[in-house]
């Protein structure tokens, strides 16, 4: 049963476990070899893996455009739709985040500026345990597609048959994917780093995943960029005493069915709805599915925790700093502006975390583990680079020459001073 927990006087620290999401040793040694693996040996360790983790004899490792097609006719006409729909929502939330070149002209002359490009390739893996989420194809691949990225390669791993299941195909196609291998875990993160004979080695890395794909990410960092290290989901719903206990208790429950580290803060300074939450929880929970997962992420990670008054629950949603945190509260809008750390905000009592996670628009890859005290969600810029230029006259570095020359020299660069100095001396 999860716990009720007075806030006042807690250490932030008692509330998460934020080092669950760090590998072990043995973790860490495997995905070594894997990704070892890889490099050398390319498409024959994939299929390799693939026999040994999915349980397939893989022929052919990239997806074809007949099993594409099949699956376009494959999914109900009902889903498609709501693909094309989530599709558009996301879109026209993103493209508001592309940025605009600038130019700064001088009178002297000098111009200025800065422009961005994309990069030129980008992976996504998407995970497929317990089945390949669709929604992690649109959220990842469109930022991508509106920064203007050329190429877009998807790993996800294969079925015991060797399919991936419909939905995400038709999910690639709306969204806009290259190329779709059936490789995953650390050895989908090595072919994307390293590049097999069928698979383009990329620039950067982005999508979820397991202690695997998290470690092997970690450890390709620096050939090519990530998103993020993503630690365990996580949900605060900061809620008053008029919220119906049945909507909170099964707002957290859509996070702990995740996993079984994921982890369900409550904060509320009703200890009434605190108790009828705690109540409501284990009703729900022998409904769900998944309760093995959500039972035990709740009963070992869930929170309930009364807080004295609004200050000191806003402090620490502050300090915990959520991927997701929902304000079921009057006037949720009178809030936002006190909230400094988190991933995404849901506003009101009517907006549970799945509308972010599948059709609203924002981006549902997002910081978690504390990480939203300094990093955003994903979007457009995260599938960019940003150049500055400078243009100087003759006329225009001669002026300023001897302060750059002295700057260069207090720093001890004297090769840095003379390559300006040099400019304005004259030659007989």
């Amino acid at each position: 049963m999860i716990s009720i927990m007075e806030l006042t006087g807690l250490p932030v620290e008692k509330i998460l476990n934020r080092d669950i999401q760090n590998s072990l040793p043995q973790i860490d040694e495997a995905v070594d070899a894997i990704l070892a693996d890889v490099q050398e040996n390319g498409d024959a360790a994939l299929r390799k893996y693939a026999r040994q983790f999915d349980g397939v004899e893989l022929e052919a490792l990239a997806v074809t455009e007949e099993e594409i097609d099949t699956a376009m006719e494959t999914v109900d006409a009902d889903f498609l739709e709501t693909l094309r729909r989530a599709a558009a929502n996301i879109r026209e939330f993103h493209e508001k985040q592309v940025h605009q070149d600038f130019t700064i002209n001088r009178p002297d002359g000098c111009v200025l500026g800065q422009r961005w490009t994309p990069i030129e390739k980008v992976g996504v893996c998407v995970p497929g345990s317990p089945e390949t989420f669709p929604s992690t194809v649109l959220m990842d691949v469109i930022p991508a597609r509106i920064a203007g990225v050329r190429q877009i390669v998807m790993v996800t791993p294969p079925a015991r048959d060797g399919s991936i299941r419909p939905e995400a195909l038709a999910a690639a196609r709306i969204a806009g994917v290259d190329t779709i291998i059936k490789a995953g875990g650390a050895q989908g993160v090595a072919a994307l780093a390293y590049g097999t004979e069928t698979v383009p080695a990329v620039d950067k890395i982005v999508g979820p995943g397991g202690l695997f794909v998290a470690t092997a990410k970690r450890k390709v960092f620096g050939r090519v960029d990530i998103d993020m290290i993503a630690g365990p989901s996580e949900i605060l719903v900061l809620a008053d005493g008029k919220c119906d206990p049945r909507w909170v208790a099964a707002d957290l429950l859509s996070q702990a069915e995740h996993d079984i580290m994921a982890s369900a803060v409550l904060v509320t300074e009703s200890r009434e709805l605190a108790q009828a939450v705690q109540a409501e929880l284990e009703v729900q929970l022998a409904q769900l599915p998944r309760q093995d997962v959500a039972r035990k992420s709740i009963d070992d990670n869930g929170k309930i925790l009364i807080a004295a008054d609004m200050r000191e629950a806003l402090a620490a949603v502050n300090a915990i700093a959520p991927e997701h945190l929902e304000l079921c509260v009057d006037d949720p809008f009178a809030l936002l502006g006190e909230i400094r750390n988190a991933g995404s905000v849901f506003l009101g009592r009517h907006v549970p975390e799945a509308l972010g996670d599948y059709y609203g628009g924002p981006n549902h890859t997002l910081p978690t583990s504390g990480t939203a005290r300094f990093s955003s969600p994903l979007g457009v810029d995260d599938f960019m680079k940003r150049s500055s230029f400078l243009y100087y006259t003759p006329e225009a570095l001669a002026e300023c020459a001897p302060r750059i020359a002295d700057f260069a020299e207090r720093e001890g660069l004297h090769a840095h001073a003379r390559s300006v100095t040099i400019r304005s001396e004259t030659t007989e």
